[in-house]
C-alpha cells in the first residue's frame, strides 16, 4: 500500500509524464511492480487528475514501447547482454538458462504468457530476441494481445477503486487470480470462435 501511494502521489503531482516514465522503469526490469505503475495510473484518473481512456492509451504505449526495447535489446546484443552489470543482477546465467528452455518447447505461447508473470517477463523478452526466432512485428502482435488484457484489467481496476481503497486493496490481491481467469476466457472465446470458423469452412466445403 505504501508503494502505491506514493506512486498515486507522483502521478497526481506530474501526471501523465510520471506515469510514462513508472512504466519505462518497468519495462527495463527494475524493481518498480507493473501492475501497482498501472492501478496508481488508473487511480489518479479516477481521482480527477487524468482520463482514463487517455490514461488507457499512455499505458498501453508505454507498456508495449518498454516491452519492444528489452526484445530488441536481446536480439541486437543477445547473449552479451549478460556480462553488463545492471543487466545481470536480473538476468542471471540460470535465470537465462531456464528461460531458453522453456521457450525453445513453448515459443509463441511463452511470450504471450509472459506478459501476465511479473519475475520472468523481462528474461522471456530478452531471450525471445537474442534467439532471433521471432520477428519484431510478430512479438509485438503477440505482446499487444496480451497487454489489451492485462493492462486495462489494472488501469480501470484502479479508476473504479480510486475512491473506496479498502475494495481496491482486496481486489489488487485478487488481481493476479482474477486476471488469469480473465486470461482463460479470453482464450476459450477465441477457441470457440476458430471451432465456429472451421466448422464453418468444413460445412461450406
Amino acid at each position: 500500500m505504501d508503494l502505491l501511494e506514493r506512486l498515486i502521489t507522483i502521478f497526481a503531482q506530474n501526471g501523465y509524464l510520471a506515469v510514462f516514465t513508472a512504466l519505462m522503469i518497468c519495462g527495463a526490469g527494475l524493481p518498480l511492480p507493473e501492475d501497482v505503475t498501472l492501478v496508481a495510473g488508473g487511480v489518479i484518473a479516477g481521482l480527477g487528475y487524468a482520463n482514463v481512456h487517455a490514461m488507457f492509451g499512455l499505458c498501453m504505449f508505454g507498456v508495449l514501447l518498454g516491452d519492444s526495447a528489452i526484445f530488441l535489446l536481446g536480439h541486437h546484443y543477445g547473449a552479451r547482454m549478460m556480462r553488463w552489470r545492471l543487466v545481470a543482477k536480473v538476468l542471471t546465467p540460470k535465470r537465462y538458462a531456464m528461460v531458453q528452455e522453456k521457450f525453445d518447447r513453448y515459443g509463441n505461447r511463452m511470450l504471450f504468457f509472459a506478459r501476465f508473470l511479473p519475475g520472468m517477463r523481462t528474461t522471456v523478452y530478452v531471450t525471445a530476441g537474442a534467439t532471433h526466432r521471432v520477428s519484431t512485428v510478430r512479438f509485438l502482435l503477440i505482446d499487444t494481445l496480451a497487454a489489451l488484457i492485462s493492462v486495462p484489467f489494472w488501469v480501470y481496476l484502479g479508476y473504479l477503486g480510486a475512491n473506496n481503497h479498502q475494495w481496491l486493496m482486496k481486489w489488487m490481491h485478487r488481481g493476479q487470480n482474477s486476471l488469469w481467469l480473465l486470461v482463460a476466457l479470453v482464450l476459450l472465446v477465441l477457441l470457440v470462435l476458430w471451432w465456429r470458423q472451421r466448422r464453418q469452412r468444413t460445412n461450406d466445403c
